[in-house]
């Protein structure tokens, strides 16, 4: 009886050795990292960089998975219902984040209890792009082009509820232009059809957008929704230099992981984060013209997700966008 219960005992004592030693092998095994959009924008490309550094760190390979729809929801619901071991990371942007809880009537998820964060990562003003062929070549033409022709205009965004729709909106009450919203899943889809000329203007990010401007270009950059110009794009004017200060705004993304993970896993992962930011993932960043946040922990990045739920709550209120 005395030898059982020192067996027993000695089991029970094992048990945190274990664990930690379980924690401490991690990651064992490829780790999965869900974008919540389709490959080729903005998020998709700062999720590859990472992936890139981040499997050199762990020796063990990180895999991009490509989960669009519903404005980056299906994706984030997926990793929020994920184990949360850390071989499930989500590299959130600000429309399922943050913009989603203002512009859905109901979430599978809730962004704040489900998720942890870790760090964030960038930060994307938007280039205010439009058609070449249509003539306006500055915001105030386009305005006056657009009070010209109501309704006649439209403009593509990342899809409903997402940070390009609610910049379109702003810019629709804040000059008093009617114009038509024309949701797509994600950029890549919606440049096509603004190169196309299915629709006439967008907000998008410069990766997105450089490509295509310029000299013989498909489409006009009119402005940069930023206070300062942007180091891939400097010719492009910003917004407030060309007379329009409201519209400023930008989509992020940051890497988070299904609330309950382990916190030496979540310090492991925060670690390694900032050493590809120091070592080389910022410079890729601004190479493409993406701006890198230099550096954010768990706790900066929870009190920039409030403050853009804030922020995005306000915009959605003024332009009358209802919960869908």
């Amino acid at each position: 009886m005395r030898i059982g219960r020192r067996m027993i005992l000695g089991g029970a004592l094992a048990l945190p050795a274990l664990g930690a030693r379980a924690q401490g092998e991690w990651p064992a095994r490829p780790v999965r990292l869900v974008v919540a959009y389709p490959p080729g924008g903005s998020t998709d490309i700062v999720a590859r960089l990472l992936a890139e550094r981040l499997a050199r760190a762990w020796g063990q390979p990180v895999i991009v998975e490509n989960r669009a729809g519903a404005s980056g929801t299906l994706g984030a619901d997926a990793v929020a219902k994920a184990a949360p071991d850390g071989y499930t990371l989500l590299l959130g942007a600000s429309s399922e984040m943050a913009i989603a809880r203002v512009t859905f009537r109901s979430l599978p998820y809730d962004a704040a209890r489900d998720f942890t964060p870790v760090a964030r990562t960038s930060e994307q003003p938007f280039l205010l792009l439009v058609n070449a062929a249509l003539p306006a070549t500055s915001v105030a033409e386009l305005v006056a082009l657009a009070k010209a022709r109501p309704g006649a205009l439209n403009y593509a965004s990342f899809g409903n509820g997402t940070s390009t729709h609610l910049m379109g909106e702003l810019l629709r009450v804040s000059t008093g232009i009617e114009i038509a919203h024309v949701p797509y899943r994600g950029s890549a889809p919606g440049i096509a059809d603004l190169i196309a000329g299915q629709v006439q203007m967008s907000f998008d990010t410069v990766p997105a957008g450089t490509p295509h401007i310029g000299p013989g270009g498909r489409l006009r950059a009119l402005a940069f929704t930023h206070t300062s110009r942007s180091a891939a794009a400097p010719q492009v004017p910003t917004t407030t230099e060309v007379g329009f200060p409201q519209l400023v705004g930008s989509t992020w993304s940051a890497l988070v992981a299904p609330a309950g993970t382990p916190e030496p896993v979540l310090r492991r992962i925060g670690a390694d984060v900032a050493r590809a930011k120091a070592e080389g993932f910022n410079a890729a960043l601004v190479e493409r013209g993406i701006e890198p946040v230099a550096a954010s922990s768990p706790e900066e990045a929870r009190t920039f997700f409030a403050a853009e739920y804030a922020k995005w709550s306000d915009v959605a209120q003024r332009a009358g966008v209802r919960p869908e």
